[in-house]
């Protein structure tokens, strides 16, 4: 039986008398991607909080896993521009010890930005020094809003890539909030389309004929998705190039829709 990391029961959440998540049912096991979609303001980000502790639920419950371990990467990163705060610093405020934050920033492909300011990062080179931060702690569940926030369209078929060989390595749960639909398609595992309540969800291959996608996003955007199978077993490098000679193997040899750019 795979382990539950994160089970949603009926919840439900209320802002100022006006409801925002809708009876939303949700079980993530250790080892699965999900990635939730949908509308500005269809409450993406107010779902992930109430997941996380940080907003309070006005109906239903969030059980998580026994000592579980959560690493999240916000959605945005602000900073005090006069404030000097290097990449090691920044680290360092994780409470990890500094071999995992080397080994952290290693992997995400950002080590060699150790001694380097936080505020002379491109968008890319950010979003990877958060996801170092949230892989120091070696989570149970990764918790992803929006990781491909300013990153250009190379670097977030990367940093997809990355995400799931990081989930292959700590056998963890993630959980993610994406608008690139296209590079979702090809990333997760299942998708939950939310609009307050959830409005569809199921194998990326399938959800963009669901009349419930289709009705929230719209019949050019679901026809889009549905251009050709592609056949996900390769590997980008940090550029978003296709490295050859390299396979993800047979979890990552799935066929999803993904429309070609």
């Amino acid at each position: 039986m795979p382990e539950a990391l994160v089970t949603l029961n009926q919840l439900s959440v209320a802002l100022d008398g006006r409801p925002v998540v809708d009876r939303v049912n949700l079980r993530l096991d250790r080892g699965d991607i999900i990635t939730i979609i949908g509308p500005n303001g269809a409450g993406k980000t107010t779902l992930i909080k109430a997941i996380l502790g940080m907003q309070k639920i006005t109906e239903g419950s969030v059980k998580l896993a026994q000592a579980l371990t959560i690493g999240y990467v916000p959605q945005h990163l602000s900073l005090e521009t006069t404030l000097p705060l290097t990449v090691r610093r920044f680290m360092s405020l994780s409470g990890c010890a500094s071999a995992q934050c080397q080994a952290a920033l290693e992997k995400t492909g950002v080590g060699h930005l150790m001694d380097s300011s936080i505020h002379h990062l491109s968008g890319g080179e950010r979003q990877r020094l958060l996801l170092a931060r949230a892989l120091a702690r070696r989570p149970d569940l990764l918790v992803l809003d929006e990781p491909a926030q300013g990153v250009d369209i190379n670097g977030q078929a990367a940093l997809y890539d990355l995400i799931r060989q990081l989930r292959d390595e700590l056998n963890c749960g993630v959980i993610m909030i994406s608008h690139d639909l296209h590079l979702v398609m090809a990333a997760t595992d299942r998708v939950i389309c939310l609009n307050q309540h959830v409005c569809c969800s199921g194998y990326p291959a399938d959800i963009s004929h669901d009349p419930a996608f289709i009705e929230t996003f719209g019949q050019p955007v679901a026809e889009s998705l549905a251009v050709y199978h592609h056949r996900h077993n390769h590997q980008h490098d940090l550029h978003g190039d296709v490295v050859s000679g390299k396979t993800l193997g047979d979890e990552h040899s799935r066929e999803c829709d993904h429309a070609h750019h």
